[in-house]
């Protein structure tokens, strides 16, 4: 299948639009280390269903990699909101795919907005408890943490009193989008109880995939994402709103 291609910015923010003309897109957000041209990946199948897909850079990251001190939710969510209003201006209705900390962001920026469908892989659903997570991986207190304000752990993270702060206060607490959620059964980040805890709490589809991991990059972990894709995308729901 041959995938148009149309690169843009919105607001000096690089982004790509994947796909036919079409009344209906998913805004795809990627995760940590990631860039837009990771909407490839799943483009075929949502493209085949007669979506398109506008993907976008986060800070620091693709296009924006000479950017610093601007991966984190304070610059990100102006951002997403700006990205949500071009959406809105070129496309009737709007659905998300977000990528692990991407689907985080997506949460604080959309949780107001009328989403179509979203499906989220490997998601960050409560970022205090990762927090959490990496200071005791660190043996970093709280205390410790307040008093240095940045700390470099050994294993590439940054830990930060300001984003502690702000992940503290910011809990999701709302979601009323229809999500799905694709989860590694090995996932060394998120843990599963806390996926299970938010698919209840908000109503959400859960598949596990046993021996996944958190980043789905092998060939079995692709194929059980795909396959996923095909089943969640919606697009005979999507044919019935065009009648």
């Amino acid at each position: 299948m041959t995938i148009t291609e149309k690169e843009i910015k919105i607001n000096n923010i690089p982004a790509i639009i994947l796909g036919n003309p079409s009344r209906n897109v998913y805004l795809y957000i990627h995760g940590q280390g990631g860039n837009k041209e990771e909407a490839y990946n799943i483009a075929e199948f949502v493209c085949g269903h007669g979506y398109q897909i506008l993907s976008i850079d986060l800070p620091e990251h693709g296009n924006r990699k000479g950017e610093v001190n601007s991966f984190d939710p304070w610059h990100i969510v102006p951002e997403l909101t700006e990205v949500m209003k071009f959406a809105k201006e070129h496309w009737e209705r709007i659905s998300l795919f977000a990528n692990s900390i991407g689907a985080w962001f997506s949460m604080l920026s959309f949780g107001n907005e009328r989403l179509r469908n979203c499906l989220f892989v490997s998601p960050v659903l409560d970022m205090k408890r990762l927090i959490l997570k990496m200071m005791s991986l660190a043996n970093i207190s709280e205390e410790q943490l307040k008093k240095e304000l940045i700390i470099s752990t050994t294993f590439g993270q940054t830990l930060s009193w300001e984003y502690w702060e702000y992940a503290s206060s910011h809990p999701i607490t709302k979601w009323e989008a229809p999500t799905k959620i694709l989860y590694g059964e090995n996932d060394n980040l998120i843990d599963r109880d806390e996926v299970e805890y938010f698919s209840q709490k908000f109503h959400c589809g859960l598949e596990v995939m046993g021996n996944g991991e958190h980043w789905f990059h092998t060939g079995k972990q692709i194929e059980v994402m795909q396959r996923w894709l095909n089943k969640n995308v919606s697009g005979k729901e999507m044919a019935r709103d065009e009648r």
